[in-house]
């Protein structure tokens, strides 16, 4: 769409009713995820995030695998809610994007540097924050729906098993995604007089 970094950051909204299309393909939707797995910064240059996208019978397998974790989980009316807004808002979409830290790396980083040992697990969640925003930016930018989903740690041990994914990622978010069919919720503002401070 060509928008400007601040147009597109501006642009970027939690969509819940999205629908299984995309007005892009796959390989374009790889593109986007490889750019910023590529680019986005890591302290120390760590490159500690890792993404897996989910598609077709994986993106819908994702969705029952939660549906399932959170079953054992809660009981009667609450679950019947819950499993409204998987099947609605999330299973619904195109597709999946999970988002990893590899702790093998944050972990060999504390070793080798012991004096910043406790930050490092701190800075490697900064990391995937920059990875969330950026591809979410991007794949609305593209004209895609996207929210941001945390379902984890109750469905990491099923998610790793069923696509045999290395233990040493630790699951931190879910992007589910598709085209937007309805127009998001509206959005309020803190004052930023209260947010941001200014000194000269």
């Amino acid at each position: 769409m060509k928008r400007t970094f601040l147009e597109a950051m501006i642009h970027r909204r939690t969509f819940y009713t999205i629908s299984n299309h995309s007005p892009i393909t796959v390989k374009e939707i790889e593109a986007i995820i490889n750019e910023a797995v590529l680019h986005v910064p890591s302290a120390y240059n760590s490159q500690t995030t890792r993404v897996v996208l989910l598609l077709g019978k994986s993106h819908l397998k994702l969705w029952k695998i939660v549906e399932e974790a959170l079953k054992e989980v809660m009981k009667g009316k609450s679950f019947d809610a819950t499993k409204a807004k998987i099947d609605n808002c999330f299973a619904c979409g195109y597709g999946t994007i999970l988002f990893f830290e590899d702790q093998a790396v944050v972990e060999k980083l504390q070793k080798t540097f012991p004096t910043y040992k406790d930050n490092f697990p701190i800075w490697s969640q900064h990391t995937a924050g920059m990875h969330q925003f950026a591809i979410w930016t991007m794949l609305e930018d593209a004209g895609l729906g996207a929210s941001l989903q945390h379902y984890n740690p109750l469905i990491d041990k099923a998610v790793a098993e069923t696509w045999s994914l290395p233990e040493e990622w630790k699951l931190i978010a879910q992007m589910p995604f598709g085209t937007p069919i309805a127009e998001p919720g509206g959005k309020e503002f803190e004052s930023l007089a209260k947010r941001v401070k200014v000194f000269k």
